[in-house]
């Protein structure tokens, strides 16, 4: 009975023992977790880290998928180059295709959007033309301010969009139809940036139809004794009095809004020397010598090889567009074809701007081919 008694009084003692450690030992477990947990909760914050994964199928710019990015580089990539480029896709992705409008303003609208990683964003789509100046400011002050600044109350920059073909197809598939596809043949005469409208879902919108006309598919061209459509868009032809006018001239204007868009600003520049004054001609001379690339490159940094290449192509269209013999020019149907990467873009030739209509221009020979004309209207 003794044996028993002590038996229970050395077993009592160690279960007690046991019991004692667990309980201590425990607690030192939470308090080394939380001491853990406090740590990287403090080596985050110093460190001002954000993880954006993007889905891998979704065509990104400069670093931007399935990478770690630091906040602060925002700044450097500021400083040094520009902030991280997104492309259309990823935002209307991001905003569930702008399903959500959180307001907007005398420059744009402002959409709420998720980024992959569940962080909470604000997209804020500039309207306008691109080419305006008020734009223009407003995005730098935008960028150059908010890129620079990271604090607690203030909102921080992920990066911007900027895509060179938006809206290019959608202005070529509506010229198409009035060319190829309407039971008469329309001439809108009056392509450029101000008549071209977006509507709430960015789908661009040929408009201002005051100097367009109507051609039987019978006609081939028009003669007209007066000047019509804008200076600087007009087509070369539509400047001769008493020329025949054919639909190309819409496909000159739009090669020339090509170019505007690639360089952001308008392709006469009256600052710049004589022979670089017009930007098309010095596209060519680039183009020839197989140094395209490079001067739309020192026009706005273009660096990500797809919109490198995607600016490549837009400028080789619209050399094709903007030549100055009319039958020369490319069908709308196979302007949109180039665009989209259906159709290879055919060299443009080394006298494109030499001579149309056996007019001669900038002191070159006259051309033996003038443009076949059947049966005209005025």
């Amino acid at each position: 009975m003794t044996f028993l008694t002590n038996m229970t009084q050395h077993t009592a003692a160690t279960v007690f023992t046991v019991v004692f450690l667990v309980i201590f030992g425990t607690m030192i477990l939470s308090v080394a977790i939380r001491l853990i947990i406090y740590a990287i909760k403090v080596y985050l914050r110093r460190n001002k880290r954000t993880t954006i994964t993007t889905n891998p199928s979704t065509p990104t710019y400069r670093a931007v998928a399935n990478e770690t990015l630091d906040t602060n580089s925002v700044e450097k990539l500021l400083e040094e180059v520009a902030p991280l480029q997104f492309s259309p896709e990823q935002l209307t992705g991001f905003t569930a295709n702008y399903v959500t409008k959180l307001g907007s303003g005398g420059f744009g609208a402002v959409y709420k959007g998720w980024l992959p990683n569940k962080v909470k964003i604000a997209v804020k789509v500039l309207r306008g033309d691109n080419l305006d100046e008020r734009i223009k400011e407003q995005f730098m002050a935008e960028v150059g301010t908010i890129g620079r600044t990271h604090h607690i109350n203030l909102v921080r920059l992920y990066g911007f969009c900027f895509e060179p073909e938006l809206g290019t197809v959608g202005t070529a598939k509506g010229i198409k139809y009035l060319h190829e596809e309407c039971e008469n043949r329309i001439i809108h005469y009056d392509i450029k940036p101000e008549n071209i409208l977006l509507d709430a879902n960015f789908t661009p919108k040929v408009a201002d139809f005051g100097l367009a006309r109507l051609l039987s598919r019978a006609n081939t061209h028009i003669t007209m004794t007066g000047m019509r459509g804008t200076p600087g868009y007009a087509a070369p032809e539509m400047w001769v009095p008493g020329a025949p006018i054919t639909y190309k001239c819409d496909v000159y204007s739009f090669g020339i809004m090509l170019f505007e868009i690639v360089r952001r600003r308008r392709n006469f520049d009256e600052r710049a020397t004589e022979s670089q004054q017009w930007f098309p001609r010095e596209a060519l001379k680039r183009s020839v010598e197989g140094r395209l690339g490079e001067v739309i490159a020192s026009l706005h940094g273009v660096q990500e090889w797809e919109s490198m290449e995607k600016a490549e192509r837009m400028c080789k269209v619209g050399l094709l567009c903007v030549q100055y013999r009319p039958q020369a020019r490319p069908e709308m149907s196979m302007v949109v074809k180039m665009l989209e990467g259906e159709m290879e873009v055919t060299a443009p030739p080394t006298n494109a701007f030499q001579h149309f209509m056996g007019v001669e221009i900038e002191g070159r020979s006259s051309s033996t081919n003038p443009v076949t004309s059947g049966s005209s209207t005025r």
